[in-house]
């Protein structure tokens, strides 16, 4: 039976995320499974492989079949809430559990990104229509070095890379799950407010030298309302809403 099974996954679940919960061995998208759904907040869709995968702006997500951890969850937000914050509150929930779960150091790039020694080790992708929202999350969990994709904007790593042993990725996701539910939680009560501390202690971007579009200067910290300050060449301060954050000149990701 594989480790995302349904019967494998249930008994580890410790919160309400996670039913219904919805296992394919292939399917174009995880978040096609819950789209336009009149599932309950909570319910998550897992898959073996994606022949579609998506990420951020568009882009390809290839992953390694039977390898890597690839779900969606579908969160029901109150009407006027502040969704795109949802890419830091799921990246925060993905970090917190990998480091609690495996002892696994794991840092957030805004806006969506998750590393671990200046690697990409998860995505995030939020679809929403209205106040409901679809967020995807794809972890690299059992590939090898040679299973990961080779040209990406990032060098890319995986959970058992970077924790010297294979996983269960029915653990892995039960972890981010709990993770999830009470930073969606805490959010819904506070705002990102109340998660701005943890998130800058993992903020892998800080003191950087980055580029957002013609915005060019030192990356700083998160604002309460989740864009990233940014300190411009000239000394202004601004805050940016969204838009891909490009390492400077001589600018590295920790790997340490």
């Amino acid at each position: 039976m594989s480790d995302l099974a349904p019967g494998a996954v249930r008994p580890l679940l410790r919160g309400s995320f996670g039913e219904p919960y919805f296992y394919a061995t292939e399917t174009a998208s995880t978040q096609d499974m819950l789209a336009g759904s009149d599932h309950p907040h909570g319910t998550v869709a897992a898959a073996e492989h994606q022949t579609a995968g998506r990420g951020r702006s568009g882009r390809r997500w290839d992953d390694a079949p039977s390898a890597a951890l690839l779900f969606s969850v579908l969160l029901r937000a109150p009407p006027g809430a502040l969704l795109p914050q949802l890419s830091l509150v799921a990246g925060l929930a993905v970090a917190a559990a990998v480091e609690g779960e495996f002892s696994v150091p794991a840092m957030v790039k805004w806006p969506n990104d998750v590393l671990f020694e200046g690697r990409k080790l998860a995505g995030v992708l939020l679809e929403a229509s209205g106040s409901v929202v679809v967020c995807g999350i794809g972890i690299n969990v059992n590939q090898s070095e040679g299973e990961l994709p080779p040209e990406t904007r990032l060098p890319a790593t995986s959970l058992r890379m970077a924790a010297h042993r294979p996983l269960d990725r029915g653990v892995v996701l039960a972890a981010v799950l709990t993770e999830l539910e009470r930073l969606y939680d805490a959010w819904l009560v506070s705002g990102l407010a109340v998660l701005l501390d943890e998130l800058e202690r993992r903020n892998a971007l800080r003191g950087l030298s980055v580029r957002v579009g013609v915005r060019a200067g030192t990356a700083g910290a998160i604002a309460p309302d989740g864009r990233l300050t940014i300190v411009l060449v000239r000394g202004d301060v601004v805050l940016v809403e969204s838009g891909e954050v490009e390492l400077g000149p001589g600018a590295t990701l920790a790997t340490g």
